[in-house]
């Protein structure tokens, strides 16, 4: 879409946002670990990458696929079987609505302002279509209307599960209400802890450890093929064999897990997971995919578009934490998606070389094309 310079540019502020937000994922399956296993916080964030690398460089995508069908499968059963138990323990749905604080209603605290909301879902719906995941899974299909059937099902399935699975977390504020402010964020755990029998416990543990399992290996193996095929082979080794570029599609992996398993350690001075990935998607996140997501989308914008948009986009996110001192998150966030796109676009205001102009319309017409034949053939 913007040339190899900007490919190359994207690909590496790519690699380096996926290790930073994958070390929040990380840091999650850490506090798993060591609440079921005894352990510290640093082994479990260990041994979560340990395992992860393992059958990620072993298998590939396709042990990433088996594996997420299976896990999810098991986590859907369990987390339906903790989730009567949770309302049957703090008396049903209606004692927990009013059990619980006003600010645990659905638009009620800071976080369940309109504006909080705006700001929030906004960053999340342009993470989501710009997550490399997602991508491979979509670009995996064998057609376009298979591909729309998947993204479907998956939104169901994201919109409908997270409001049950969440819901005995809320009742653990009832149930117990002594729970201090740092045991918080494990309060879905502790609800398992105490109402499963040991038997179902143990499957309980090994789903919440394979979701995050499952969701770390998809971005293991996207991010270090990325860095294989865009990076290594287009810059590094043009002439690079299979079996080299298998080899080092492994260190890839290694060094990724490595440097995520670093940044997890961090994550707890951050405020915790939520607050992390709040911080490092609006900082960095928002930037980055804007110009790979909205570049489909529109013609206009060209390559001084998509530096601008980056630059002023962390330059403004940093600046407006520092110094932001009265002014909100979802303030703050919005201003900076604003600058983002106004530097995306603005690029144009400056100029489009003549060839670029000419690879873009090619582009754009081979997309045409590829779309009105998968079309035909689906008639």
């Amino acid at each position: 879409r913007y040339g190899s310079g900007v490919r190359q540019f994207l690909s590496w502020c790519g690699v380096a946002f996926r290790i930073l937000d994958n070390a929040v994922r990380l840091y999650t399956l850490g506090i798993i670990a060591s609440q079921f296993l005894g352990v510290s916080l640093s082994t479990g964030i260990a041994l979560g990458a340990g395992v992860v690398l393992v059958y990620t460089t072993t298998g590939g995508l396709w042990s990433v696929l088996v594996t997420d069908t299976i896990q999810c499968a098991v986590l859907m059963t369990v987390a339906l079987t903790i989730l009567p138990l949770s309302l049957n323990a703090v008396g049903g749905i209606g004692e927990l609505y009013r059990a619980v604080p006003d600010h645990f209603s659905f638009f009620g605290g800071h976080r369940g302002t309109l504006y909080f909301l705006a700001a929030y879902y906004l960053i999340v719906f342009i993470k989501y279509n710009g997550s490399w995941s997602f991508v491979q899974r979509l670009a995996s299909m064998p057609s376009e209307r298979d591909a729309v059937k998947m993204g479907l099902l998956s939104s169901a399935i994201f919109f409908v599960f997270p409001l049950l699975a969440v819901l005995p977390a809320v009742a653990a504020r009832v149930y117990l209400p002594d729970l201090p402010p740092e045991m918080h964020e494990r309060s879905y755990i502790e609800m398992c802890t105490r109402l499963l029998p040991h038997g179902m416990l143990g499957l309980m543990v090994s789903a919440m450890l394979a979701a995050s399992l499952s969701t770390l290996a998809a971005e293991f193996n996207v991010t270090s093929s990325v860095f294989t095929t865009d990076i290594y082979r287009r810059v590094l080794r043009k002439n690079a064999g299979e079996r080299e570029t298998l080899v080092v599609a492994r260190l890839a992996t290694l060094g990724v897990a490595a440097l995520i398993a670093f940044g997890a350690l961090f994550v707890s001075g951050l405020g915790g997971a939520f607050e992390a990935n709040k911080l490092l998607m609006a900082l960095f996140g928002v930037p980055i995919v804007i110009p790979s997501v909205f570049g489909i989308l529109w013609k206009k914008p060209n390559t001084k578009g998509v530096y601008i948009c980056i630059a002023a986009g962390v330059v403004s996110g940093m600046l407006l934490k520092m110094c932001g001192n009265g002014l909100s998150w979802e303030a703050g966030t919005l201003i900076q998606i604003c600058v983002c796109f106004a530097g995306f676009f603005g690029g144009a205001l400056f100029g489009t070389p003549k060839k670029e102009q000419e690879e873009r319309n090619a582009l754009f017409a081979q997309i045409d094309f590829s779309h009105k034949e998968q079309e035909m053939q689906e008639k």
